[in-house]
């Protein structure tokens, strides 16, 4: 099946350093085949999104109230969908409007996130940008292809408010429900999987293009590859991508030859012998595939220093060959910031009702490195506990995170056999609802992070914002963006090994009561960078840029 595939992507390619106008004609062609079959349904959608805001005006109902029964669009529905816009006039698309007027711009933002309703902070980041997208062009149409066939408009919607306190246009947001999405699971690759995957999702575009020819393009789930495609199909369509984690990166390659393997991801270490050597020469081609497809992408976000220079690396030559203008830039993740600074206060009083507590709040998944920071503690008990001054009582280790499935229940029972020599120090918390989570990080006095290379790290500006004292893994976004010096002091601190998070668990419990306060409301400033409305500024500069590109 991947070398089907792998023939499939390679051979246009081929073609196209030898021949690249018949390779741009055959393209244009296909793509305009494709606008004149999505033309009908493009008009239904429209149509619809007028239909349903005159509803709601009439009713007196708030934007984010749903006004049609029909909230899903799916093939089953198209025929209702039609009978429903029959008599109403076509709005045509003003995509060539006054840039000053955002109410003149009529077309349709289309974005790429298969798992839209999964509930994380990709989905926070793209429903937030959704939002940011509706008030700067509120007559634009956003339109998200899915694969969440169990869940219809209104229920997304409505987790959408309940998980993250969004409430946006219902009449200016559609799904187009995708079927394919089996192809961009790891599963369905055992073997070459960061190139099956890929390769899924040009399955996954194909067919999100075939349901509806937009606007403007924007990947906001790392599926870079679609965006080579819809360059590819529609050359006038601008594409953007919000990147939360490059696909491949050069850190990735160089832990092969990691020499000890501890902390540095997993498959750290596995570059030797020879089935390391063809493991290094996949990754190694699949870097250079994943080079060229940033070229396709005209404006660039990522979520962190990181993710940037990362992605830079990669993609900067690429998209300079292709004259793209606009500079790979950051835009932080919005971040609850402001609801856990109003629900958790950080004084000399609050001080009284913190415990001594360390806290990790992630995902059971193996990346998080959980059984490092069970090392660590241990380590701490061991040897570091008994030396703090004061004979202060030991903190008690709270991993909180959610389950997946059965990989993920296994990998708790292992890591509660690793802590069963210290299982009264040990509490395992597992998918803990908000408010749970809220009282963890209200009484807790430090916020650990084990991640090798964090995109960016959500987590740990929860911590900072609910006042916690961070020790975080010396990488990725939490070494770079979010736990830095603020006002001339520190906002926490970094490590790397078992021995190193031991100690900075003891650093940040001989503080004194002084030091300690102080360190947490540099750390509250710190968090403020990462609110909503940081992130909905940014995110509306580049959509500009988008829309400019239309209009030129």
């Amino acid at each position: 099946m991947v070398i089907l595939l792998l023939a499939v992507l390679l051979a246009p390619l081929a073609t196209y350093s030898l021949f690249p106008p018949i390779v741009r004609f055959i393209g244009r062609s296909i793509g305009r085949s494709i606008q004149s079959k999505t033309h009908h349904r493009r008009e239904i959608l429209l149509n619809r999104a007028e239909a349903d805001e005159r509803d709601a005006s009439k009713k007196g109902l708030s934007p984010d109230a749903s006004t049609s029964s029909s909230s899903s669009i799916n093939e089953e529905e198209w025929e209702k969908v039609q009978k429903d816009a029959s008599g109403l006039k076509t709005p045509t698309p003003d995509l060539k409007a006054d840039v000053n007027d955002p109410s003149t711009f009529t077309g349709i933002i289309a974005f790429f996130h298969p798992f839209c309703n999964a509930g994380g902070g990709g989905e926070r980041v793209l429903f937030a940008a959704i939002l940011a997208t509706q008030k700067r062009y509120p007559r634009a149409l956003c339109v998200v292809y899915t694969g969440d066939h169990d869940a219809n408009k209104d229920q997304i919607l409505t987790n959408v408010r309940n998980r993250f306190n969004i409430s946006l246009n219902h009449a200016r947001v559609s799904f187009l429900y995708l079927s394919t999405r089996e192809y961009v699971l790891a599963t369905k690759w055992p073997r070459f999987t960061l190139l099956g995957q890929s390769l899924g999702s040009l399955i996954l575009g194909w067919e999100a293009f075939n349901l509806l020819t937009p606007d403007i393009y924007i990947d906001t789930m790392g599926y870079a590859f679609t965006l080579a495609l819809s360059k590819f199909l529609f050359p006038k369509v601008p594409t953007g991508a919000y990147v939360h984690y490059p696909t491949i990166s050069t850190d990735m390659l160089r832990s092969l030859h990691s020499s000890t393997g501890s902390g540095q991801g997993v498959n750290a270490g596995l570059g030797k012998g020879l089935r390391g050597k063809a493991k290094q020469c996949y990754w190694e081609f699949f870097a250079k595939l994943y080079s060229w497809v940033g070229g396709s992408v005209d404006v660039v976000m990522t979520n962190s220093t990181w993710t940037q220079n990362h992605v830079s690396s990669l993609w900067s030559r690429s998209r300079t060959e292709r004259h793209k203008k606009h500079a790979i830039a950051v835009v932080y993740p919005p971040c609850a910031v402001e609801e856990l600074q109003e629900k958790i206060p950080v004084s000399a009083a609050t001080e009284k009702s913190r415990t001594r507590n360390i806290l990790y709040i992630a995902q059971f998944r193996p990346e998080k490195q959980h059984h490092l920071i069970i090392d660590a503690y241990a380590a701490f008990l061991k040897n570091v506990a008994p030396k703090i001054p004061n004979n202060q009582p030991s903190p008690k280790l709270i991993l909180v995170g959610s389950v997946r499935d059965d990989h993920d229940e296994k990998r708790v029972y292992k890591l509660r056999l690793q802590a069963n020599e210290i299982k009264d120090h040990v509490e395992f918390v597992v998918n803990a609802k908000w408010p749970q989570v809220l009282e963890f990080l209200k009484s807790s006095n430090i916020g650990v992070n084990g991640m090798w290379n964090e995109h960016f790290g959500i987590g740990v500006v929860e911590y900072q914002a609910a006042g916690l004292i961070s020790v975080v893994n010396n990488s990725g976004g939490p070494k770079e963006d979010i736990v830095v010096d603020v006002d001339g002091g520190a906002t926490g601190f970094h490590a790397s090994t078992p021995e190193e998070f031991a100690q900075g668990f003891a650093k940040a419990l001989s503080l004194s009561p002084e030091e300690t306060l102080a360190m947490r409301q540099r750390a509250r400033k710190s968090s403020l960078r990462f609110s909503e409305a940081v992130f909905s500024d940014a995110w509306t500069s580049h959509l500009e840029n988008l829309v400019d590109l239309i209009r030129k």
